[in-house]
């Protein structure tokens, strides 16, 4: 078999034809098309890579955000804790002061009451004491404790105060009226006398003296000169005690 090179050569002729024309119209087309694919793929995935590098974030953002959220509802919490704590110890204290307050008004109250049941008793019992004292000087009243009471009476006057003196003076002696002299018991001539004498020394001159009888007085005399009156009768003691035992308590 002879080789025909001008087949051969024709043979090789179409395959290069063929060749350039698969390169031209085969492969360059799909070379561009799986180029455009890649770069449409590297785009798809670096457009993913964004968005879940922008997810990342966002949930970085979300975690940070709800860390500061628990952080801020903590302190909210311990905030309204604190509130809650100051505000019932604010209670707590105004409680105590109020509870404090009754107590000293219950203790004032307790003390006014047994202030004044004191002050009852005390008056009563000076009320009895006056009764009894009453009662006891009343079956004691007698000419002799009279007469002891005169004698005081005249001592008292002989050395009363000069103020007192110059005004019984001056009573005696602007007074129109005689000097009225009550005793319980008659009075001796005297004892009349006695008193008479004592108050001429008082005023300069012999007074005027009008003498009677008053049993109601139960012992002594009661002396009235204008508008003094001089009391030295047991029923004036008595009557003194009971209003100072009154006024005391």
């Amino acid at each position: 078999m002879e080789l025909n090179w001008s087949t051969f050569l024709l043979e090789i002729l179409n395959f290069l034809i063929l060749v350039w024309l698969l390169s031209r119209f085969l492969f360059r087309p799909v070379q561009d098309a799986l180029a455009r694919r890649k770069a449409q793929a590297e785009a798809i995935i670096a457009n993913a890579d964004a968005i879940r590098a922008e997810a990342e974030t966002l949930r970085g953002r979300y975690e940070s955000r709800l860390q500061d959220w628990e952080a801020e509802k903590q302190a909210a919490r311990d905030e309204l804790q604190q509130e809650l704590k100051e505000e019932r110890e604010r209670r707590l204290a105004a409680l105590g002061e109020e509870l404090e307050q009754n107590r000293r008004k219950e203790e004032a109250v307790a003390a006014r009451q047994r202030e004044d049941r004191l002050r009852h008793d005390q008056a009563l019992c000076l009320e009895q004491g006056a009764k009894f004292a009453s009662r006891l000087l009343s079956s004691c009243a007698s000419p002799d404790l009279q007469t002891r009471l005169v004698d005081l009476a005249l001592g008292h006057l002989q050395v009363l105060a000069a103020p007192s003196a110059e005004a019984l003076r001056l009573a005696l002696a602007s007074s129109r009226e005689p000097v009225d002299v009550k005793s319980a018991f008659p009075l001796s001539p005297e004892q009349r006398n006695r008193l008479a004498a004592t108050l001429g020394d008082l005023c300069g001159m012999t007074p005027d003296c009008r003498f009677s009888e008053e049993p109601a007085l139960l012992a002594g005399l009661r002396i009235t000169v204008g508008p003094w009156v001089l009391h030295a009768s047991l029923a004036d003691e008595l009557r003194a005690f009971a209003e100072s035992a009154h006024d005391s308590a």
